[in-house]
């Protein structure tokens, strides 16, 4: 399977052999859809043919082929026939919410020293959890922090380097829930200007100031040396 959103985060709609359909899920031979991983929901969307068309309300990683991806179509939804040619399409709006978030992410990440124990995107909120001691947050200072950082227009870009290089340089991996994909010889890293580098399989936008203006909002004690930091896209 040909991962578009790897090679193109842009990508919005692609031209698709279906491979195998049924109401478990769609696999084709080509996606722009991202599966649920790493903390960012799977791509919504649809798929049309001749003669009909095919809500998707979910893509995740299918179990028997990490590099495949399984849409997940609507209950009672039509399906395409094997072998058909399908037009994937994503909820862009959705997808493009869910880059900024993410790249926001990662921006935060910078800016808080300690290990990350958990997270979750959404489209209007996301947050992430952090091992650090009881401390005050200044939601305000954070805040402008981000927001400065978001101004500059960092570029965003994706490199690659081989799990031993990984191994040589553990200081990268920041999350301590999720371990970067490894064992297939190489790991994706994302590089925010001079401001972040990690491991990420997920899709980013191309520049920090693509994210627009966002906020901190709640943080809370999830435990003795646990905070979790809530952030929202600030568009009102």
């Amino acid at each position: 399977m040909q991962l578009l959103f790897r090679e193109d985060p842009y990508a919005r709609t692609c031209e698709a052999e279906v491979l195998a359909a049924d109401p478990a899920g769609v696999r084709l031979s080509r996606s722009v859809f991202y599966p649920m991983g790493g903390g960012q929901p799977g791509d919504t969307g649809r798929l049309t043919w001749d003669g009909g068309a095919c809500p998707i309300v979910d893509a995740r990683k299918a179990d028997d082929a990490p590099d495949e991806v399984v849409l997940i179509p609507g209950e009672d939804a039509a399906l395409p026939a094997p072998g058909a040619v399908v037009q994937a399409e994503l909820d862009w709006d959705r997808r493009h919410r869910l880059m900024r978030m993410h790249t926001t992410l990662h921006l935060l990440c910078s800016l808080i020293e300690g290990d990350v124990t958990g997270g979750q995107i959404g489209a209007d909120k996301s947050r992430l959890d952090f091992n650090i001691p009881e401390q005050q947050i200044d939601k305000d200072a954070l805040t402008d922090q981000l927001n400065a950082l978001i101004a500059a227009d960092h570029p965003v870009s994706a490199e690659w380097i081989t799990d031993d290089e990984l191994a040589a340089k553990p200081e990268l991996v920041r999350t301590m829930s999720v371990q970067p994909p490894s064992g297939g010889g190489r790991v994706r890293l994302i590089r925010i200007g001079d401001v972040d580098l990690q491991p990420c399989g997920g899709t980013h936008v191309a520049s920090t100031r693509e994210i627009g203006r966002v906020r901190v909002g709640k943080v809370e004690s999830k435990g003795k040396q646990n905070r979790r930091i809530n952030v929202h896209l600030d568009d009102d």
